[in-house]
């Protein structure tokens, strides 16, 4: 991760605090249940459930340490800017068959009655940083599209 902070609106991140505390009281649930298997004389069954809670609990410890690293390393973020799009912008795209959708670019979902993409999906990376008549190109589970921008505003749910 690099040293730089990373901007990051309240709502994501309360919404990545309370991901963190779940994890959490799942690591240490799983914990309370792990064996010294050295010590252990189970049958295989046994083992084998040791070995996929002790997985299990490397993966969360995992995913701890990501949020953990991500919420230290963000700083607050401000309102988007008004002429590029970026998290907390609503953006409105037209589609090649002409239908158009206004979607909100954030960095995790949060319940919302707008659709939203996150930053990190293929149309929100293609949106960030665009502007109104910029045409962006990105992979859909349909094989790749395009769409093109033609309004741009804050994000307001």
């Amino acid at each position: 991760m690099t040293s730089e902070a990373v901007p990051i609106c309240d709502d994501a991140r309360q919404a990545l605090e309370q991901e963190l505390a779940v994890l959490r009281e799942e690591r240490d649930a799983i914990a309370a249940t792990v064996r010294d298997s050295a010590t252990d004389v189970g049958d295989y069954a046994d083992r084998a459930d040791e070995l996929r809670r002790a997985t299990e609990s490397e993966r969360l410890d995992a995913r701890i340490d990501d949020l953990t690293a991500r919420l230290r390393g963000a700083e607050t973020a401000g309102p988007p800017d008004p002429d590029r799009a970026g998290v907390g912008s609503s953006v409105t795209v037209e589609f090649p068959d002409g239908s158009r959708e206004t979607v909100d670019i954030v960095e995790v979902v949060v319940p919302s009655d707008a659709p939203l993409v996150t930053s990190d999906s293929p149309l929100g990376k293609a949106l960030l940083g665009r502007r109104v008549g910029d045409r962006v190109e990105y992979s859909a589970p349909d094989g790749d599209t395009t769409a093109r921008i033609v309004a741009l505003g804050a994000r307001t749910s």
